[in-house]
């Protein structure tokens, strides 16, 4: 194939029209080997959100464990199940995702319903409710639950909202 029809092919796969031409054959397979990659990235999000966020009843045990999974010494996620069946990247991608997608849902809830799945993060959690209260407002690590790069006034929401709902959980404590 000479340059000149390549490149009559590749105007013509740009603009939609019948021409098929592989990656590899326009440049340098990176069209091929990002698709590969959101495939793979798909394949992890669908199979730990079906098998073990589905598991979880609330969004903030959700993202509770989510972050769990990170290491804060290197940043990188940790699951042993998905690493021994999917690569790497697709697993750090995937963890990711789900990591900034439960902490923009919960943000995007209105407080009295962040409320509401707090208790039932706390009713799931094994401890006693009021000492799974008192154990987050004594060692307030809210900002380890914020997925890397969200912008700083995102934190702050997250992290007041969280304090708030804990006052007003302490406020409500039978003596």
């Amino acid at each position: 194939m000479t340059l000149q029809s390549r490149h009559l092919n590749t105007r013509k796969v740009q603009r939609g029209q019948g021409c098929r031409l592989k990656s590899s054959e326009i440049r340098t397979g990176e069209v091929m080997e990002s698709l590969e990659r959101f495939q793979q990235s798909r394949a992890v999000i669908e199979d730990f959100s079906s098998r073990t966020l589905a598991a979880i009843s609330s969004d903030f045990g959700r993202l509770h464990y989510v972050s769990s999974l990170k290491d804060l010494n290197t940043g990188r996620y940790e699951h042993d199940g998905l690493a021994s069946l999917y690569p790497e990247n697709a697993v750090q991608a995937a963890l990711a995702h789900c990591h900034e997608e439960l902490f923009s849902r919960i943000l995007e809830t209105p407080l009295k319903e962040q409320e509401g799945d707090l208790r039932a993060c706390f009713d799931t959690a094994g401890e006693q409710f009021w000492d799974a209260v008192e154990s987050w407002r004594e060692n307030p690590c809210f900002g380890e639950m914020c997925p890397e790069g969200m912008p700083d006034y995102l934190e702050d929401l997250f992290c007041s909202n969280l304090k708030a709902l804990l006052a007003i959980f302490s406020s409500r404590k039978p003596n």
